[in-house]
């Protein structure tokens, strides 16, 4: 084949036929000396006449109606036939059934966007890459680091090479987040994902030439795909994802803006704001200050301040890098107390405003009974702390299903200026019925259940009645109380309590029967208070078995005891049933009456302390000691259940319940016969515990001591020492005590092991 010439190639281009409306008609073809021919593909398809012919004419009259529709085939035919005026068309052929269904509705419609996943290929092995991170620990973010890291968190296993890289993207703007929540807003990220070199041993390429780059993936562009193929790869070593991280400069605030209006006083927004010129763009710390100042503002009178949304201008330009900050707070009006408002209905939610099943809404207290709560004044600056104690008493009643306090505006002013603001209570009845039951199990005093029933509203407003029974070895009872609860005023509460019980112990078998009134201000496991009292009256009839040492036997005896006992407790601890800080003090003073004969006035007096050490965390020494004394009346003129005991769970453990004191005498004619306690008139304990605690559980030894006495004052001549190890599993209300102790000075008779099972710490 001859060749032809580049200059005459380009100097004559191809003669491809053109096609379309656009193409030249043949008139204006160039002429060409190869004529055209149909069967080359290079002559016209439709010779012009006919083309033209079949365009149809248009009128030059652009007003002029539309033309009638051309002519419609017939069915099986080439021939047309005109549309004559009101002709309608054919019926169309089938279609797609799809297209005749009704569209899915709006709301309906799935608007989740696709999300991209990397599928692994099943055949493809797992690869693994350790992950190394520069950059961060200087700044002291390698921890938060970690505990949100893609890379982390796949703990060096990934299905493919491209998964490794997607999640290395994802550390990139990680570490960048990080970077500037510490000011730090020129900060940059880059991963490199690689495959480390292979060991001299391992096979090589058999390319000599070839070489396997890093991936380079700044923060701001998408990363490149891994080196080699995914899976066949790694065969030689681990991938290497590396995250390295560049802060740049720090920002610092170069001026600070509150935009608000005057408060009392004046100052009172900026020294509450706790950042400065200088500090850091630190958004924890930015944060925090505005937090700030939500929270004090209403505890200084402002219940309705909103703190805008910041505004921090960022310069780059300067000597160093700064900004500006500007906080918009809007106060709202300096406010005082004013009036107690109630409505009943739910606090929030579909069913706000509706009763149970639908019925109209109940309130639990009228406005008399919850004025006895606030402990602020009418007209005094407005606190959001005693609102928040306002709601806390409402909540400690039990007596509510929701309940809420809010402010609410009124309009009117105070005698100071302020504005007096309405506290508002919602309120929904809650269940006043409760069931409840403890169990426990010592040796010495053995096994004891006790069920209680209450209805906490029976005598509104809060009158409860309570019914209890107690069944054990060697106690049984039944009792009913009657309480009112914030009786006159707020906290204290006022009880009318009647019991029988039948108590079979080796110091006595009693059969008691007991009549009481009580007023007491008392603490609760919402509401620990630190300072709480009790005082009354007691009426008690007791028939007991006691030893006569006269006859030298035991004989029952019946007796009548008045008392008044009152008690005080000082409590700085942080925990009424598990306590890892502080102390408490606690005095009993009981001025009583025994009638047997005669009348016998006498007191009985019992001091304690305890006291808790947190060492750490996790670890805590507890300590406690106790002194009691009966002053005025000898021991046998004393009914044995009034008198002291030591030993079991709540005393000296290791010793069995009331069997560390004074003894019957030993009987000539068995002098190896088991002798029972006869109590004393004074008594002295102490205990020592490390309570450490792992989780919910925890570990605790310890060691008690001390005794009873047939004197009026305790010695520390005669102490017996016990000690063991304890469980504790910890729950939402407490923990659940399982003790093991022995005795370590016994004496004949006693036990080698005693066991305590209870809820509660021991004290």
């Amino acid at each position: 084949m001859a060749s032809v010439p580049v200059s005459a190639q380009i100097s004559a281009p191809g003669t491809a036929p053109a096609r379309g409306p656009d193409a030249p008609r043949p008139a204006d073809a160039p002429a060409s000396s190869t004529p055209a021919d149909p069967a080359q593909g290079n002559g016209p398809i439709i010779p012009d006449a006919e083309f033209g012919a079949a365009l149809p004419p248009l009128s030059g009259d652009i007003n002029a109606p539309l033309e009638p529709m051309p002519a419609i085939p017939a069915a099986g035919s080439t021939t047309t036939a005109p549309v004559s005026p009101g002709e309608t068309l054919g019926p169309v052929g089938p279609g797609d059934p799809a297209l005749t269904q009704p569209l899915t509705p709006l709301a309906a419609f799935d608007a989740t966007p696709l999300q991209d996943a990397v599928i692994a290929n099943p055949d493809s092995p797992e690869i693994r890459y350790e992950t190394v991170v520069r950059g961060l620990d200087a700044l002291n973010l390698d921890d938060e680091f970690k505990s949100l890291s893609a890379l982390r968190e796949g703990d060096g296993k990934a299905a493919n090479a491209s998964q490794v890289a997607a999640r290395a993207r994802e550390d990139e703007a990680l570490a960048v987040r990080l970077m500037q929540s510490l000011g730090y807003y020129d900060a940059t990220a880059l991963s490199v994902v690689e495959r480390p070199p292979v060991a001299a041993t391992a096979p090589v390429a058999t390319n000599p030439t070839a070489t396997t780059a890093p991936v380079a993936t700044p923060a701001t562009a998408p990363a490149a795909a891994a080196p080699a193929a995914d899976g066949a790869d790694t065969a030689t070593g681990r991938l290497r994802a590396i995250v390295t991280a560049s802060p740049g400069q720090l920002y610092h605030l170069s001026s600070i803006t509150v935009q608000a209006p005057a408060v009392v006083p004046e100052d009172l927004i900026r020294r509450n704001l706790p950042i400065k010129v200088g500090d850091p763009i630190e958004a924890a710390r930015i944060q925090g200050a505005e937090a700030n100042v939500s929270l004090v503002l209403p505890q200084q009178g402002y219940p309705f301040v909103k703190v805008g949304e910041r505004d921090i201008l960022l310069e780059d330009q300067g000597p160093e890098p700064v900004g500006a900050y500007t906080l918009p707070v809007d106060t709202g009006p300096r406010s005082s107390f004013g009036r107690l408002t109630t409505v009943a209905g739910a606090v929030m939610g579909d069913n706000a405003g509706k009763g149970t099943n639908g019925a109209a809404p109940e309130t639990v207290f009228g406005l008399d009974h919850l004025n006895i709560f606030p402990r602020f004044e009418q007209g005094q600056l407005y606190d959001s702390r005693l609102t928040d104690d306002l709601r806390d008493a409402l909540v400690a009643t039990g007596l509510f299903n929701s309940v809420a306090v809010e402010p609410q505006r009124t309009g009117r002013a105070g005698p100071d200026g302020t504005e007096e603001i309405d506290l508002l209570v919602r309120q929904t009845k809650g269940p006043a019925r409760t069931l409840a039951a403890t169990a426990g199990y010592s040796t010495g005093q053995g096994a004891r259940v006790e069920g209680s029933w209450q209805h906490r509203n029976l005598f509104p407003d809060e009158g409860a009645l309570i019914a209890t029974a107690v069944g054990g070895t060697q106690e049984q009872g039944l009792g009913a109380t009657f309480r009112r609860s914030n009786a006159g005023r707020r906290d204290r509460t006022f009880s009318i309590i009647a019991n029988a019980s039948h108590q079979n112990y080796d110091a006595y078998e009693a059969y008691i029967g007991t009549l009481a009134v009580r007023w007491s201000y008392d603490s609760t496991p919402i509401w620990q208070k630190k300072f709480t009292y009790s005082y009354g009256g007691e009426l008690t009839g007791t028939n007991e078995d006691v030893y006569d040492f006269d006859l030298n036997r035991r004989r029952r005896g019946t007796f009548f005891i008045a008392a008044l006992p009152g008690q005080v407790v000082f409590d700085q601890s942080d925990s009424l049933l598990n306590p890892t800080r502080g102390y408490r003090l606690k005095l009993n003073l009981s001025p009583e009456t025994s009638v047997r004969g005669g009348v016998s006035p006498y007191v009985r007096t019992m001091v304690e302390g305890t006291v808790y050490y947190p060492i750490n965390d996790r670890l805590v020494i507890a300590g406690r000691a106790r002194a009691g004394s009966i002053q005025g009346i000898s021991r046998d003129e004393l009914a044995p259940s009034r008198r002291y005991y030591g030993g079991g769970g709540g005393s000296v453990r290791g010793y069995g319940y009331q069997r560390l004191g004074p003894f019957e005498p030993i009987d000539p004619a068995d002098p190896e016969a088991k002798r029972n306690p006869v109590g004393g008139r004074s008594l002295n304990e102490f205990a020592v515990e490390a309570r450490y605690r792992f989780g919910n559980f925890g570990i605790v030894p310890f060691v008690d001591a001390g005794n009873s006495y047939e004197d009026s004052l305790p010695t520390f001549s005669a102490l017996r020492w016990g000690a063991g190890i304890g469980g504790r599993f910890y729950t939402n209300f407490g923990p659940f005590r399982v003790d093991v102790a022995t005795p370590l000075n016994p004496r004949p008779g006693d036990g080698k092991i005693a066991l305590y099972i209870s809820i509660g710490q021991a004290f």
